[in-house]
């Protein structure tokens, strides 16, 4: 088993418990399930072991129960959850959460916990008591505090961390080398949904490249009703996102955009929506002889299942890594699961490199 510990119990947290469950449920007829096997390692090999968070209606409670736990909403596919024996600790504040979700309906609204916040050294102690092996990140955007925080814990307790906002901490260099000195691995930044706006959009940006035509402009605006897209309705928040997004789509094409031509990101805030995201992507370009051609996709997707299905994925790469003894930025295995990686590759590329990592052939 991959012993794990979650940060933040939010929809991705959810989505990740219910898909773990599913798999051990489901075996070999799970559906889309991206990597069944990586290594010696299926997804129903991990296991839960520690969970933090700062919500009320969180901290204290048996992980099988928090993750159902409002303000979250996505889409419940496997209900019947067993008693993890996972109470759910109480995290420090530190930027965790902006004022827009002191402004909500009670269903929506942030309800802080009365329990005393726990400090580095508790997180630590217990993060050791549960023998965790690998430490996911699912704290909102723009959690940098927050993430660095608990990143020097995992580093304190002697485990792997997989960085799943964009906050950058696998890209960036100081952060790498601390994991390396350490002698354990770190994974990210900023998932790569299953299929998402991200890939879409690079999909569709580089066939202008493969096709010879030329590609002048382009956006992909996004909505969405969860917690995470009112966080970051705090622009402050959504400096990082918009550059991880960009950066990946960017990074797919032979020629960059000028930055007056590409916009994307985030946009708006949709409550009704609930865990759903939609996409909207435009691309502008031209043919033969410069005459013009546009492409206009939209995208509607459960968010927070669309990352878990690459949680299951980086949390056994972690788990390889450690049992190898790499250290550091595992960019392998990053290039084809998030956004921002250490080094960006073609996405076919991306998952050559993952799945020869996976079966030690690097």
């Amino acid at each position: 088993m991959i012993r794990t510990a979650i940060i933040g119990v939010g929809n991705c947290a959810s989505s990740l418990v219910q898909g773990i469950h599913y798999c051990r449920t489901k075996g070999d007829s799970a559906v889309g399930v991206p990597f069944p096997k990586l290594g010696p390692y299926s997804a129903g090999d991990i296991e839960i072991v520690a969970a933090f968070d700062i919500d009320g209606r969180k901290v204290g409670k048996d992980l099988s129960e928090a993750v159902f736990a409002e303000p979250n909403c996505t889409t419940i596919f496997q209900p019947a959850l067993p008693k993890m024996n996972v109470a759910v600790g109480r995290g420090p504040n530190l930027d965790g959460m902006t004022a827009f979700l002191g402004n909500q309906p009670p269903h929506r609204s942030f309800v802080p916990s009365t329990a005393a916040e726990l400090s580095a050294a508790d997180v630590v102690a217990a993060l050791k008591a549960a023998g965790t092996e690998v430490v996911i990140n699912f704290l909102p955007v723009g959690s940098q505090q927050a993430t660095e925080f608990y990143a020097g814990c995992a580093l304190e307790a002697g485990a792997a961390f997989v960085n799943a906002i964009p906050v950058f901490l696998a890209s960036n260099a100081t952060w790498a080398n601390a994991f390396r000195q350490r002698g354990l691995p770190i994974l990210g930044d900023d998932f790569k949904a299953q299929v998402g706006a991200t890939i879409l959009h690079r999909t569709l940006a580089h066939l202008f490249d493969m096709r010879g035509a030329v590609l002048d402009r382009s956006y992909q605006l996004n909505v969405g009703g969860n917690t995470d897209f009112l966080n970051m309705m705090d622009h402050n928040r959504l400096l990082s996102k918009r550059e991880s997004k960009t950066e990946a789509v960017q990074s797919a094409l032979e020629n960059r955009l000028s930055d007056e031509n590409v916009r994307i990101g985030p946009s708006d805030y949709v409550p009704w929506l609930n865990d759903q995201k939609v996409g909207y992507v435009r691309l502008e370009g031209r043919l033969l002889g410069g005459v013009p051609m546009s492409i206009e996709v939209r995208l509607s997707v459960e968010d927070s299942p669309n990352a878990a299905a690459m949680a299951m994925t980086a949390i056994r790469c972690a788990r390889i890594a450690r049992d190898r003894k790499l250290s550091g930025a595992i960019w392998e295995a990053s290039a084809f699961l998030f956004k921002h990686p250490p080094r960006q590759v073609p996405d076919d590329e991306g998952q050559r490199l993952l799945v020869d990592f996976a079966e030690g052939r690097l």
